[in-house]
């Protein structure tokens, strides 16, 4: 993709939100139930869109909220709900959306103190620790954020009881009842008024931030980032995790722990131009996190999170911002060989649009890959029962096991992957980025990309249901086909499109969820021209299957 002139450069008036007219169209725009933009989609992470566009609406939230209701009561869920929203203008309208319809539904709902805002990460460690803490009640929750996507944008999630994002078995129930209710003019849907419903016994404040801080050093030496008084600068980008590293800093006496830009805006007026111009909390984009890239020289390790913190980006002052790719390899290797009490065979699970390096590092260590579609939700279950001790994601999220084996988060944590990389510093004396060069050296160095492709919606309803037999070339650039996939080798699971493999090379491609386009990964340890070439026959391939 073509960089816009202004990527990497602050934003102007002009590019920020008009957050009273964004929040009025949450009450006032009402969706078209008959338009597929305007129904209740869930994606990899949860329900997203604009109110502006009739995407993310009042109506959406307090119909979704009944469908969680109703499935709680389905799959027997007799525990309390954790709830907590990010900084982004429609999380709290929703949030307050919710616990209309939770509390008239009689659900007890456990929300953060003084109405907090409050990062994914910190909701699935509430769950996972309330129910081991109370056995034959089950708790679940909610999250409301759309992530890393702009300001304009909302965002609802479902955790269930695994503490993890939902998988399609429950999403597709929750989102088909809630697109009915939508028809049905929301007959059927229970709500009290707010204020009402926020001072009701149902309604119970909980510490979260306290509650995720305090423990931090079960799953990160958190005394061996003092003692070294690694220099960091996290930046939360405006984001939920902001009061969450100011007390990370008290509660561990990180005297050189520096919490860069504090400033919560729902425009996100700070923030400077993502690749595409648009301003996105993308803390694995150069654009998004030029500022903290520029000032990286102040710091021993400088780290971003997204709004809802499920993500991380690591700079070092040698390096700038790491390739999420680089840095989850890097976190692996350094992982699997200094948590002693990890059981041997705990396996590393990866996204099949991850890079090999990963593979190659793993094989280097004698551990198990898992390798799985994309989205989050393929690690739950093994992170909850400790078979995978580290999940993650090219796009930067991931999280893995507490130091004695045990679940920390079943979802994404990007404040313990931006904390490892310091201990990573303390421990090794070399910074993320130049233990990097030293598996490059050792494994290859790669050249990755992700570029888009228009395609159709039938198109990717086409790609989305492919059969390997409808490939039939022997090649890719250069070398011969070792596989052809349409189902991940680690579960066996459709991957929703196709990924081809040689030697040295892979490309894999899946349709977007939320655009007109197809997206093509492709990675070669032949160097760029080979990526280059790679990419024009992979997009030759899949336009000659999609006809």
């Amino acid at each position: 993709m073509t960089a816009h002139p202004r990527a990497g450069t602050p934003a102007r008036p002009e590019d920020l939100i008009d957050v009273s007219a964004v929040e009025r169209a949450y009450y006032e725009l009402e969706p078209d139930p008959l338009n597929p933009l305007q129904q209740v989609v869930f994606g990899t992470s949860g329900h997203r869109g604009s109110s502006l566009d009739g995407a993310f609406n009042e109506a959406h939230i307090l119909a979704t909220t009944q469908a969680i209701v109703e499935y709680r009561a389905t799959a027997s869920i007799n525990g309390p709900l954790f709830i907590g929203f990010d900084t982004h203008a429609l999380s709290i309208p929703a949030w307050r959306s919710a616990i209309e319809v939770l509390v008239a539904n009689g659900v007890e709902v456990l929300t953060a103190d003084n109405d907090k805002f409050t990062p994914t990460p910190a909701v699935s460690h509430a769950i996972l620790r309330f129910n081991q803490e109370h056995p034959g009640t089950l708790a679940d929750g909610i999250v409301v954020t759309p992530s890393h996507n702009p300001p304009r944008d909302g965002g609802f999630k479902y955790n269930p009881p695994s503490g993890g994002p939902a998988d399609t078995a429950i999403t597709s129930v929750v989102a088909a009842r809630a697109n009915q209710l939508l028809a049905n003019r929301l007959d059927g849907v229970a709500r009290v008024p707010f204020e009402k419903a926020r001072h009701s016994r149902l309604v119970v404040e909980y510490p979260f931030c306290t509650e995720y801080v305090d423990h931090l050093g079960e799953v990160v030496d958190m005394a061996v980032i003092r003692d070294a008084g690694v220099h960091i600068g996290a930046d939360p980008l405006g984001g939920a995790s902001v009061g969450y590293w100011a007390e990370i800093g008290f509660r561990y006496n990180l005297e050189n722990l520096s919490v860069v830009n504090p400033t919560v805006d729902p425009r996100f007026a700070f923030m400077t131009l993502d690749t595409d111009g648009k301003i996105r909390m993308d803390c694995s984009s150069p654009n998004a996190m030029a500022s903290l890239v520029a000032n990286r020289s102040q710091y021993d390790i400088a780290t971003g999170n997204d709004a809802d913190s499920d993500r991380h980006g690591i700079v070092t002052p040698d390096a700038g911002l790491m390739n999420p790719n680089h840095y989850l390899a890097v976190a692996i290797e350094y992982l699997f060989t200094h948590r002693a009490d990890w059981t041997a065979d705990a396996a590393v699970g990866k996204t099949l649009v991850s890079s090999s390096l990963i593979d190659r590092v793993v094989g280097g260590i004698g551990k198990k890959l898992l390798e799985v579609p994309v989205g989050f939700k393929w690690f739950v279950d093994g992170l909850l029962d400790g078979s995978i001790a580290f999940g993650g994601e090219e796009s930067a999220g991931a999280s893995f096991l507490k130091f004695d084996g045990s679940p920390w988060s079943t979802d994404k944590d990007g404040i313990i992957m931006a904390l490892l990389a310091s201990e990573i510093q303390a421990v090794t004396g070399d910074s993320p980025s130049q233990r990097y060069a030293a598996l490059a050296q050792k494994y290859g160095e790669s050249a990755y990309a992700r570029i888009d492709a228009p395609a159709s919606r039938e198109q990717k309803a086409v790609l989305a249901k492919l059969s390997a037999d409808q490939v039939s070339a022997t090649e890719l650039a250069g070398e011969p086909i070792t596989a052809v996939l349409t189902e991940a080798p680690g579960n066996g699971a459709p991957i929703g499109g196709l990924k081809v493999t040689t030697e040295n090379a892979w490309f894999a491609a899946r349709p977007s969820g939320t655009e007109d386009v197809y997206k093509i990964y492709a990675e070669s340890f032949n160097g760029a021209d080979h990526l280059t070439q790679v990419q024009q026959q992979a997009q030759e391939l899949v336009d000659g299957v999609l006809g």
